[in-house]
């Protein structure tokens, strides 16, 4: 068997049943039982080479794009983030009496004449954000109909809000509030703060428990957690 074009770290683990790759930016990580012969390793990582060094690829990208900050000033041409990509944002004159926004490949943002003629950015940004925080809220809908069935974890309500230092949380009433900012990150990251916030609808706290819970939902769960550790700050910066 050749060599990888990439370097990995096994653990061994008490509770693995089987042999798992967790794949973070730069890093490679194969989780195995304890009693895993190092032949198997090997050939389970040859099996999912491809998918890891185009794992590892897809990562590099959006760890790119995330690097990138938000626009000082929110004029024709500059890119907006919107679910881990950027896209260019077209001004376009309008009869409208407020800035309207609009989404299909690209952001268009309808801008009131009135408002052309003087500084009209900030009326943008403000449009935008008002757009992604209803936009969230489909998403956020769309996720919570898909995964909360599985194990009848059906929140009370739920609300799409502006946090400055939490993602997401659940309530003793079983409440949702999620942080509209992540309509900005990759699709996944989304989810898996939904799903992570459902599945306290079960478990009130992070015990194995409750990670076992949330793995059942999304077994990949550890790279997108990893993606919010990294980038978050980034993203906390907002709009």
């Amino acid at each position: 068997m050749s060599n990888p074009p990439f370097s990995y770290h096994i653990r061994h683990s008490q509770r693995a049943t089987r042999v798992r790759i967790v794949v973070t930016p730069g890093k490679v990580e194969v989780v195995a039982p304890v009693k895993a012969s190092p032949l198997r390793i090997e050939q389970f990582v040859q099996e999912k080479r491809q998918w890891i060094v185009q794992t590892l690829a897809n990562m590099e990208v959006k760890s790119a794009l995330y690097s990138r900050r938000a626009p000082s000033d929110y004029k024709h041409g500059v890119e907006i983030p919107f679910q881990g990509k950027q896209y260019p944002l077209a001004v376009r004159p309008s009869a409208l009496k407020k800035v309207k926004i609009e989404f299909s490949d690209a952001f268009i943002a309808h801008v009131p004449e009135a408002l052309l003629v003087k500084e009209h950015g900030d009326d943008i940004r403000k449009a935008l954000i008002r757009w992604m925080m209803a936009t969230s809220k489909l998403h956020v809908q769309r996720l919570v109909s898909e995964h909360a069935g599985k194990r009848q974890l059906f929140p009370r309500s739920i609300r799409i809000k502006t946090q400055k230092s939490r993602w997401g949380s659940c309530g003793i009433h079983n409440d949702i509030n999620i942080n509209w900012l992540l309509i900005m990150a990759p699709p996944e990251v989304l989810e898996y703060v939904v799903v992570h916030e459902l599945c306290h609808i079960q478990e009130k706290n992070h015990s194995r428990h409750f990670w076992a819970l949330v793995a059942e939902h999304l077994p990949g769960y550890q790279q997108h957690r990893h993606w919010l550790k990294k980038h978050g700050s980034h993203l906390m910066m907002g709009l």
